[in-house]
């Protein structure tokens, strides 16, 4: 099985190197590319008609100066470019929660969704911040993927891929959450004012608003909170709308 391994926190993340570890109990073929630097919230963004440097920096381990939805699709478009592509991408693991709206911001998860449209399962990992880290903590994370992988016809529909937010101690039981509403960019300091330009900067964290069940409560109890997530699924209008809209259009 062919692993590749991405993350937002950048390719020295101490994240990426537990992930790392753990798909190595499951696989000899794992290749790690991951940004130079950190890349928070970059979202699905790519890096479009603009050079991008890719840096070898050992075995089946490459630094990429774009963001991590560009390590997916420099790892398929060309270090995979004439041999077999991945089995599986495993994004993470992230340093702190991926929740809420997190779940369009993240660049952890926009690797799992750019690897959906290549058509490979994955799954984005985050763990909250100032995590427990213990040594048997590869060895659980190893079989949880392994399990997963063995079950992926049950969850790796097209289009389709699961986030995982690991609590601060493992081993933990597993849930799958509410998706919560936990705001972040709630304000703007002005950092400079010189007549009509004017500097701002939107600091990090977020409220930690939470409700029952929601992604927040469940991980704060303790649980890992899994997802599955998808990056399509059209809603139908329904009919009496769509004929009135049709109506003024004539």
């Amino acid at each position: 099985m062919r692993i590749l391994i991405s993350n937002d926190d950048g390719i020295e993340a101490p994240g990426i190197a537990l992930a790392a570890e753990a798909a190595a109990k499951l696989s000899d073929d794992v290749w790690v590319v991951a940004p130079d630097a950190k890349r928070t919230a970059a979202g699905p963004s790519l890096t479009i008609a603009r050079p991008l440097t890719m840096r070898r920096l050992g075995e089946r381990r490459f630094s990429c100066s774009g963001t991590p939805g560009d390590c997916v699709v420099t790892s398929m478009a060309w270090l995979f470019r004439d041999g077999k592509k991945p089995d599986l991408v495993v994004a993470g693991i992230n340093d702190g929660r991926n929740v809420g709206e997190d779940l369009a911001y993240s660049g952890t998860l926009g690797i799992a969704r750019e690897a959906t449209f290549w058509g490979i399962p994955a799954i984005g990992f985050s763990r909250v911040k100032k995590a427990n880290v213990r040594s048997g903590d590869a060895e659980w994370l190893s079989r949880f993927i392994g399990r997963l992988w063995q079950t992926r016809n049950d969850w790796a529909l097209e289009g389709h891929w699961l986030s995982v937010n690991l609590p601060s101690d493992l081993p933990a039981p597993i849930a799958q959450p509410k998706i919560g509403r936990d705001k972040i960019a709630r304000k703007a300091d002005v950092v400079k004012e010189e007549g009509d330009v004017i500097e701002l900067v939107v600091p990090r964290g977020r409220e930690h608003a939470t409700t029952t069940g929601d992604e927040n409560s469940l991980i704060d109890e303790g649980f890992v909170t899994m997802n599955r997530l998808n990056w399509f699924g059209e809603t139908p209008l329904g009919g009496g709308f769509m004929e009135g809209l049709r109506a003024a259009a004539k």
